[in-house]
């Protein structure tokens, strides 16, 4: 099968290198300097904890669509909030019916991508990547990737594409993949928070509050999609409902020394790729923590962390130089709806 990759950042990167170590028929699609830098030097990519073990890997590298002449999976590995322009590029360029693999975070993309495919398969990404330059991109694990379709359908769509990336990278199919992506979306809330006080930027000056601003926020979250009907779905090293409440609720004597271990595992989330890394004005705010805020209302679940981040992050992120703030300044804002 031949398989086209859009977007080759961190996770699209990982997966194009894993797949191109054991099929010919992969290809990736990009444009500007990542284009320029596939096609020159391929990718580079290596595991958290082993730098001095980078593996560089080619890759096949197209312009466009018609370049290859059969498509039968097209990746999109793309954000959000570019989703929709690239899903009428593709419905353009490609008559034939190919399955499509959506890559992004949250539930944005269940409700774009039908409007202009039939056969789509949805991916929740349960590892995280960074870049460290264009095509050189580290991870953290090898997967897993969990697959699942709206309304369970396309079953055998969907036991083809898990074969065939289960062979280069772990890979999970399941029923319950709205669960799945409300799950994983309680973890991206953190993407906000941290990159509104710049993890990993600067260093963290009051552990204690920004503990206290991270578990809650992630309770809270709990708390809002369990009152959508969203039942629990763990897998890989997502930490459990339980775990999370936890370290929101109990005192920071017992708690804290777990919370510093995964600490020292988290890396710059994809959010703060795009603000802190490559100046964008524009992340996945509104898909991510902007759509909890919005539950939060229809279903009457307090969440003045959430709240109190998401109007901080509307306004700080469109200042043209954004410079991260003080865990106290974001303390006060939300002790304010506390």
């Amino acid at each position: 099968m031949n398989i086209v990759i859009i977007g080759a950042g961190a996770i699209g990167g990982c997966l194009g290198g894993w797949l191109s170590e054991i099929y010919d028929s992969v290809y990736l699609l990009d444009q500007g300097e990542v284009a320029k830098n596939l096609k020159e030097k391929g990718l580079t990519l290596y595991k958290q904890g082993e730098e001095n073990n980078k593996k560089k890997i080619d890759v096949k590298v197209i312009d466009k669509l018609s370049d290859v002449a059969k498509i039968d999976i097209i990746a999109i590995a793309v954000k959000n909030y570019s989703l929709e322009g690239v899903a009428k590029t593709i419905k353009e360029q490609v008559k034939e019916e190919p399955i499509i693999l959506a890559l992004q975070n949250g539930i944005a993309n269940q409700t774009i991508l039908p409007k202009f495919f039939k056969k789509v398969i949805f991916s929740i990404i349960e590892f995280n990547a960074w870049f460290d330059e264009p095509c050189v991109i580290g991870y953290q694990n090898k997967g897993p990737f969990v697959l699942g379709t709206l309304g369970n359908g396309l079953q055998d769509e969907l036991k083809m594409v898990s074969e065939f990336i289960g062979k280069a990278v772990e890979t999970i199919s399941t029923d319950r993949i709205r669960d799945a992506a409300y799950c994983k979306m309680v973890i991206n809330l953190t993407n906000s928070y941290t990159t509104l006080v710049g993890f990993k930027y600067r260093e963290i000056s009051n552990l204690v509050l920004f503990k206290k601003v991270l578990s809650n926020s992630m309770y809270e979250g709990i708390k809002i999609i369990k009152a959508a009907g969203v039942k629990e779905f763990t897998v890989g090293n997502m930490p459990s409902w339980s775990k999370i409440k936890a370290s929101a609720t109990l005192p920071d004597f017992l708690t804290m020394g777990m919370f510093k271990k995964n600490l020292d595992k988290m890396v710059l989330s994809s959010m703060a790729q795009d603000i802190l890394q490559r100046k964008m004005g524009t992340s996945e705010l509104d898909s991510l923590l902007g759509h909890f805020v919005e539950l939060a209302d229809k279903y009457k679940v307090p969440a003045p962390y959430n709240k109190a981040v998401y109007e901080l992050c509307k306004v700080e992120f469109a200042k043209d130089n954004f410079k991260p703030l003080t865990e106290e300044q974001v303390w006060e804002a939300v002790s304010k709806k506390l």
